[in-house]
């Protein structure tokens, strides 16, 4: 009798897989069948003397502090340390087409079944269907097996755009800021839903970082996670910074985002008070932040996502700078970011934005 046929994964070598960590990788064991087959980009933060312990088996490169300004030089000031926006490092030194980022502390979920979670194949799917920004669809994602569009949904608009982004969530602890921690410290996210949307042209969402996957050509140069942790003054806002400034440029492209389907198992509350002191000035600042992004508009002769991204910058030291001075350092952190990625991926330069 023929042994079955394994079916290929898939964009098995169009894929990284990008993780940051402080400790041994021993979560990736879980992981195994769903990973194996993929590049690992795994981005070291802390102490770079410290050996990391890879389980045997995956293909990786494993980047340290050194590594970092080794090669970026005096452009490695951009990259945060002490802080999981390391992570955007290995954005930039990939040389794939699509990125999935988890973190140390998420494992496999289960859906209602029983059955474990191919997170990896699920982004996969949400980032090669077309997204809806334009209109929405009340039955969702209309690409989707069983769902089609609903009647009064314009012919037009159909076709979608292409999605740059798909963001999943996560079972067991949710992703709360510190004072909602602190109120509800035994809430679990129990609720398993069984949905893909696009969001809204125009709207902004709290971006996690811990389950998340782009195309890394369409919108790669927009996921800077900004100045944070060890020497700046706000942690814990670098994924979110970088969702509001990917989504203000997705709408200006014509890219799509979506959120939803997958889930991942999220082991490990972080501690609130630690995180409220990483977060204060953040949920001060985000008063002024959103209402910023919600307004802030890019000029039609910005047609890449570089571009664009300096444009933001310009205008993030204009009206925020006088907010704090962080933000200052922020928005020349955010055209260094940009100069690096043009040295390290100069093909791409012509090619997103498109």
């Amino acid at each position: 009798m023929a042994s079955p046929v394994t079916p290929t994964p898939l964009l098995k070598d169009e894929l990284d897989i990008v993780i940051p960590t402080i400790r041994n990788l021993d979560f990736l064991e879980m992981w195994r069948p769903f990973f194996q087959p993929y590049h690992l980009i795994i981005v070291q933060d802390g102490d770079p003397s410290k050996v990391i312990k890879v389980p045997q088996g995956f293909d990786y490169e494993l980047y340290n502090r050194n590594d970092i300004n080794k090669i970026l030089g005096p452009k490695a000031s951009c990259i945060s340390f002490k802080d999981s926006a390391c992570r955007c490092f290995g954005y930039m030194v990939s040389k794939k087409k699509y990125i999935f980022t988890i973190d140390d502390d998420c494992f496999v979920a289960k859906d209602p079944s029983g059955e474990d979670i191919n997170a990896l194949e699920q982004h996969i799917k949400n980032l090669l269907s077309p997204s809806t920004p334009y209109f929405f669809n009340t039955l969702y994602d209309p690409y989707r097996e069983g769902a089609d569009f609903v009647r009064g949904y314009p012919f037009s608009l159909r076709e979608g755009v292409p999605t740059a982004v798909s963001h999943g969530l996560w079972l067991n602890i949710p992703d709360y800021d510190a004072p909602t921690q602190l109120v509800k410290p035994r809430e679990r996210n129990t609720r398993f839903v069984d949905a893909v949307m696009t969001i809204p042209r125009g709207t902004l969402f709290p971006m996690c970082g811990m389950n998340l996957a782009f195309d890394r050509e369409l919108i790669g140069p927009a996921m800077y996670f900004g100045l944070m942790g060890d020497g700046q003054p706000i942690g814990r806002y670098d994924d979110m910074w970088a969702g509001w400034c990917m989504k203000v440029i997705c709408d200006h492209l014509g890219l799509g985002v979506k959120t939803g389907l997958p889930y991942i198992w999220h082991s490990k509350a972080s501690n609130p008070f630690v995180n409220l002191k990483k977060e204060y000035k953040g949920i001060y600042w985000q008063e002024e932040l959103i209402p910023f992004f919600q307004t802030t508009s890019l000029p039609k002769e910005c047609t890449t996502v570089q571009s664009c991204y300096k444009e933001l910058s310009k205008q993030v030291k204009a009206k925020l700078g006088k907010v704090d001075d962080y933000f200052n350092k922020l928005a020349d952190a955010m055209l260094t970011w940009i100069e690096a990625w043009d040295e390290l991926n100069p093909s791409t330069q012509l090619q997103n934005g498109k």
